[in-house]
This record gives structure tokens, C-alpha cells and sequence, in this order.
């Protein structure tokens, strides 16, 4: 896709003495497609099956409008099959270039060609910084012409569009190697690349880039994640969006869940320039977190791209091949949307499949990443007339793929079209974010009827989810918050959503929370309901970090970040969504919290094993000391003893309900040489004596670790 030879440093019309055209420009190969250095120069490919003429464009600057070169690719020289392709002698690394693509413009028929719409490689490694990215200037259709007689738009938008940029020359990674964590003992820390250092409290020299990331890697592995996921680093748009808040400031895309191409890394993330730096210094991060011990995981959104609906703009896959690239309507002037977004990738397409293997093979093969999240994975399972299918194509090829055999591949296993497949997403490689412990969880801590039993399934690796397909708990990637909704912070201070600020009059997000603001809603001086969502959160945490599954975090909990209420912050990219680090001093007893849990879960191997209890390895038991009330809905205390080796290990007691309440030990219990390890209502006391109860204050947990001789 992307070569890694070394190319001269001279440029096209630099032209030796005897050389002709013919030995500057020739055919080229199909394959690899994007870009490739070969031979002393540079290979250019790209797919598009309904074209009648391709001509590619090279540029000395991202603002120019003119190119410095064209050369127009000629069938049957330049095309074999559906691929165009040509070789150009002495380009140099960080050469600039875009395409136009001819064809017919009959949107009734699916053909949005517009050579007017200078249009991005799919492939490109590197894509220009060009703020503001006016998308408008883009767009592919006449806007005074009527719906029933589009006609493509004349005006040309080279000045304003970015280039894709050739990156021909080799990282040297060294013995780096993806590090291949077990699921046993993987804790995930999801994060935004530009919010965790954006703010002025970060104290790094190179704030909201991936290096200024790099600056902050001691502290995440202090705290002790194996992994980080990173939110969208595919390039995007980031602003501003056609709104502003209710003062009049205008509003970002911040979160980036719309992706212009597949492979380039965001350019404004990088501190060094747009130009291709930023391939170098992604790949420079990513060799210093492996050095941590930490994976990188991206989160990846092939379900949908910027280009929007009928009326969004022309940037990449709609002027190269609208009818493969997308799933249309019946009405092929329209796209079907299950993403929420305007269109849908046709994903079930084999050219389309091929192209998203291709860039999860580059991300793996020359990025070193270390797995993938899909957005919307569901989406990516829906065949092209909308219908989901057994056995995906797609996705059991990135799941055999012998590529991406040893990485980590987790479905978000749903989609804005109704599809909810929590426990049933494709083969048993596939790990799924658990929406339904979300959802038990934060129920049960806010003292819902009924979830005694729900809870129980959820801390032990949700067997009654995972288990009739064949998976195991390390299928259950295990979340309280997520970026998508409250932070921890604002699930235990806010009842109600108070998105007012993102400019839709509070009508965005999420309705259905489970939260509670512990008696005040948002941010008060009372000290009892401080100290009731501080210990909410702790509740949080251990719930978390002591299930069975994969724990992920979201970047800033353990420090208590909070968003003001703000539930959908994809549009704030200010103090709303930036990590604050003056948070981490004011809120230092929910931070050592948080590592001393993670601490205390890699201590515990029972806690992490990718198999389900078994019946002989957890008893389950109520305050009293017999079994639980499993069949009383008003019910909300639980406790369980584990047993590891046959022998018992900790003692878990979990009380959801407004009153204290003493739990007896188990008969079984040996009293002695045990020590209290947590207890999220008081400090804990490393040598107190179990006797026969331990009185456990409402809406609070305690966990007892036994003390091996």
C-alpha cells in the first residue's frame, strides 16, 4: 500500500540530460494500491470501476489551486480491470497529489462523478492540514438545480481542499513489536489524543498532539492500564460545525466519528506539522507506549464516512465510485443510513471489504497497533440491502485474516438502526462492549429493584450473555462510562442530561442514563452528598475492576472529570471535554483509589481468568450469612466468597441499599489470618479482625483478601 524504499530528493521537471517523457511517466502497476515507491519512483493506484477518465494531479502546496503537474491515465495503458495506475520517476517523499475522476453524474442511477472536486487517494498514508476544511467548497452537486434534475457543480476546489501526501520513507521500529497482552490481563484506558493534554493544567510542552501524549505515558502506567483505546485518529474535519452554542461560540467535531480516508493520521495531532509528520510521530507514540508495556488500540469507524448524505460533500469514495463504496436506496439518488450520519458504507461489497482490510493491515503492519474497536460494528454485518446475516463475510475475514490473527478485535454490537447483537456478534474471536453491564451496573448502585441476580451475572463474566455462544468472559469488555455519555463524575451528580451548550436545545443524547445526583443536582458544597458520590464512585470502580471480563476505564474518571452534565460532548472541544489535570491534586483519594484497585486485580489472577466460575468456585451468600434473596425485588445486598484452588481467596460484600446493614461471615469462613482490602464507605484498616460481621454502610462495598501463609 504504502512503500518504505527510499526515493530521490529531486523533483519531477528536474529532468537529466537524454531522459524523455516516456522514461518520466510509464504504466505502472495495479497492486499495491495508494501509493508505492519503486524503481526510483513512485507508483500511483486506485480503483474506480465506472470511471471514463482518471487524471491525477501533483501540487507544490496545500493551498494551491493549480497543480504543478497532470498527468492523465489512458485506458487500456494506465487500467487494467477496474484499477488505474501509473509510475512517475523522482518524486520525492512529501509530494502533494490528488485526484480527478470522470464519469457520468446520473445520481438516479448512483453516478456522482464531478471531475470539478479534486478528490482524496482512499488509501493516502498522509492527508494536508488545511484549516478551516470548508466542506461546502466540496460539495458535488449544483445547489440551484432541482432534485429531479441534478446536475454536478462547475466550480473547481483545489485552493481550498487538502492534498494527499506521498510518504515514501522508512520508520526504523527496531525490535518493536505489537505486545500481545491476554485478555486475562488487559485493562483498557479510553481516551481522546487532543483532550488528554489540551488544557492549559496539562504541563507539557507539546499539548493536544500525539507526542504530547507521549509526555504523559508515565502517568498511565502508573496508574497501571495495559492499553489505551484512542478515540478517531483517522483523518477528519474537525470545525466547525454548522451551529454554535447558545452564546454564539462556535462548535467543533471534536470526537472525529467521521472519517474522510481510512489511513492517514489526523494531521492536527501532530506537533511537528500536516506534511507528513504526523505518520512519524503517530508511529513514534506508539513505540513509546510498547516501551510503557501499554498496547494502543484504535478505535476505527469504517461504518460511514464524512461525506454525509445526498447533500454532503465530494471528497474521496463518492466521486470514485458512489454505487460500490456506499449502500443506496432503492431511489439511488439517496443512501440507506443505519449509522445516523446521512450514509452507510456498503461494506458487504468484496471491493469495499478488501479496501478495509487493507487499511487494517497498514494500521497493523506499519503503524505496530495493537488492536481495533469498531464503531457500529453491526453495521459492518448488514448485507447491501440492509438485512443483518449469519456469519458476516466481513467480519469473519478480519477475524481469519492471517494478518490480524494476534490482535485485539472488539465490535461496538450495535448500530442507530436497530440491531443490538450484545452476546451474539459473529465468532468467538470477536470481543463486544457489554451495554447491558453498563446498563445492570449502574442500576444496581443507583438502587433499582430487581437487579440482585443481574448484578451477580455481570461480576462474574456475564455467563448468561456469553456463555450459550461459545465465548468466555474475555468476550465481555466490561465499561460503567464510556466517551459516548456521563463521565463517572457526572453519573453520581447529574439526574438529567444538560447538553444545552452543544447548540439543540437539549435534545441531543442519550435519555436513558441510570444516573442519580445523590440528592443535589450537579456540582455543591454539602458535604454529605459529596461524600455519597464519592463513595458512588469508588463503588464504581471496584464493580469494575473486580468482574470477570475486560475492564475498560475512561480517561479521566479516576480523577473525577466531569463535563458539567453534558452527556453527548462530541461538538466541545474546549474545558467540557479537555482532561483537567488540576483535577488529579484536588481529587488524589478517587485517584490512589483507582490504582490501588487496578493494583489489587493484577495481584488476583482469579479475578481475570478467561473462563467462567464454575459453581465450586463462588458461594454466594446474603448479609445474614445464607443464600441471597435472589427472588426478593426489593433486595440489594450481596456477597460472595471466591475460592481459588479450592480454597477461599476474598470475600466481596456489596450493599445498594440506603441503610447500613451488618454481614455475617460465611459458617464455612476461617476467621483468621484475613485482612479488610477495601471498603468504599472508610479507609481501610489492614489488620482488622473479621470476628463474625462487618458492618457495611449503605451504598457501599468491601472486599476481604484472605492472607496466605
Amino acid at each position: 500500500m504504502h512503500g518504505s524504499d527510499d526515493v530521490p530528493e529531486r523533483g519531477l521537471n528536474d529532468r537529466p540530460a537524454g531522459i524523455t517523457e516516456g522514461d518520466l511517466v510509464r504504466a505502472g502497476c495495479p497492486l499495491p494500491m495508494g501509493t508505492h515507491a519503486r524503481s526510483g519512483g513512485v507508483n500511483f493506484s486506485i480503483f474506480s470501476r465506472y470511471a471514463t477518465s482518471v487524471r491525477l494531479e501533483l501540487f507544490d502546496a496545500a493551498n494551491h489551486s493549480q497543480p504543478s503537474r497532470v498527468i492523465d491515465l489512458t485506458a487500456p495503458l494506465h487500467r487494467t480491470g477496474d484499477v488505474w495506475h501509473v509510475w512517475i520517476a523522482g518524486l520525492a517523499s512529501g509530494q502533494l497529489y490528488g485526484y480527478r475522476i470522470d464519469g457520468p453524474y446520473a445520481p438516479s442511477r448512483g453516478f456522482r462523478f464531478n471531475p470539478n472536486r479534486l478528490l482524496l487517494d482512499p488509501l493516502a498514508a498522509a492527508v494536508s492540514s488545511l484549516p478551516p476544511w470548508d466542506f461546502a467548497s466540496a460539495r458535488g452537486y449544483d445547489p440551484a438545480a432541482s432534485e429531479q434534475e441534478p446536475t454536478p457543480w462547475g466550480a473547481d476546489n483545489a485552493a481550498s481542499s487538502p492534498k494527499c501526501i506521498v510518504l515514501s520513507d522508512s520508520y526504523d521500529w527496531g525490535d518493536d513489536q505489537p505486545l500481545h497482552h491476554p485478555w486475562s490481563r488487559t485493562i483498557i484506558y479510553e481516551m481522546h489524543v487532543r483532550g488528554f493534554t489540551a488544557h492549559p493544567q496539562s504541563g507539557v510542552d507539546h499539548p493536544g498532539t500525539y507526542r504530547g501524549l507521549q509526555e504523559k505515558i508515565s502517568y498511565l502506567a502508573d496508574l497501571g492500564v495495559t492499553a489505551v483505546e484512542l478515540m478517531p485518529v483517522q483523518e477528519f474535519n474537525s470545525g466547525p460545525l454548522p451551529k454554535s452554542d447558545p452564546s454564539g461560540e462556535p462548535l467543533n467535531n471534536y470526537w472525529g466519528y467521521d472519517p474522510v480516508v481510512f489511513c492517514a493520521p489526523k494531521a492536527s495531532y501532530s506537533s511537528a506539522g500536516g506534511l507528513g509528520q504526523q505518520k512519524r510521530e503517530f508511529q513514534e507514540m506508539v513505540r513509546a507506549f510498547h516501551r510503557a508495556g501499554i498496547e494502543v488500540i484504535l478505535d476505527m469507524v469504517f461504518n460511514h464516512t464524512a461525506e454525509g448524505g445526498e447533500l454532503g460533500p465530494t471528497l474521496c469514495f463518492r466521486g470514485i465510485d458512489n454505487s460500490i463504496y456506499y449502500a443506496l436506496a432503492d431511489d439511488k439518488r439517496h443512501y440507506r443510513d443505519y449509522t445516523g450520519t446521512g450514509n452507510t458504507v456498503n461494506a458487504n461489497h468484496p471491493v469495499v471489504q478488501d479496501h478495509i482490510l487493507a487499511a487494517l493491515r497498514y494500521w497493523r503492519i506499519d503503524m505496530h497497533v495493537d488492536g481495533f474497536r469498531f464503531d457500529l460494528a453491526s453495521v459492518l454485518g448488514r448485507d447491501r440491502n440492509g438485512s443483518l446475516v449469519a456469519d458476516a463475510p466481513l467480519l469473519e475475514r478480519i477475524a481469519e485474516d492471517p494478518i490480524l490473527r494476534d490482535i485485539k478485535i472488539i465490535a461496538e454490537a450495535w448500530d442507530a438502526a436497530g440491531a443490538y447483537q450484545v452476546g451474539s456478534f459473529c465468532e468467538c474471536r470477536w470481543a463486544e462492549w457489554n451495554g447491558r453491564y453498563r446498563d445492570d451496573v449502574r442500576r444496581f448502585w443507583r438502587g433499582d429493584e430487581g437487579m440482585l441476580g443481574a448484578f451477580a451475572s455481570r461480576i462474574c463474566g456475564s455467563a448468561d450473555i456469553y456463555g450459550s455462544s461459545g465465548k468466555g468472559p474475555e468476550s465481555s469488555i466490561n465499561f460503567v462510562t464510556c466517551h459516548d455519555g456521563f463521565t463517572l463524575n457526572d453519573l453520581v451528580s447529574y439526574e438529567h442530561k444538560h447538553n444545552e451548550r452543544n447548540g439543540e436545545a437539549n435534545q441531543d443524547g442519550s435519555n436513558a442514563d441510570f444516573s442519580d445526583n445523590c440528592g443535589a443536582e450537579g456540582a455543591t458544597a454539602d458535604f454529605g452528598v459529596e461524600n455519597l458520590r464519592k463513595r458512588q464512585i469508588k463503588n464504581f470502580l471496584l464493580t469494575l475492576l473486580l468482574s470477570r471480563g475486560v475492564p475498560m476505564l475512561l480517561g479521566g474518571d479516576e480523577v473525577r472529570r466531569t463535563q458539567g452534565g453534558n452527556n453527548n460532548a462530541y461538538c466541545q472541544d474546549n474545558a467540557t471535554s479537555w482532561f483537567n489535570w488540576a483535577e488529579l491534586e484536588a481529587n488524589r483519594d478517587i485517584h490512589r483509589f483507582a490504582c490501588d484497585i487496578i493494583a489489587f486485580r493484577k495481584a488476583h489472577p482469579v479475578l481475570s481468568k478467561e473462563e467462567f466460575y464454575a459453581e465450586t468456585d463462588i458461594e454466594w451468600v446474603g448479609p445474614a450469612g445464607g443464600l441471597p434473596g435472589w427472588a426478593d425485588a426489593a433486595e440489594k445486598r450481596l456477597g460472595c466468597l471466591i475460592k481459588e484452588d479450592g480454597d477461599p481467596a476474598l470475600l466481596m460484600m456489596f450493599n445498594a441499599g440506603t441503610e447500613n446493614t451488618d454481614f455475617m461471615f460465611p459458617t464455612s469462613f476461617p476467621r483468621s489470618n484475613w485482612r479488610l482490602a477495601f471498603d468504599t464507605a472508610q479507609e481501610p484498616s489492614k489488620h482488622a479482625d473479621p470476628a463474625t460481621h462487618h458492618v457495611l454502610r449503605s451504598r457501599a462495598s468491601a472486599i476481604w483478601e484472605r492472607i496466605r501463609p
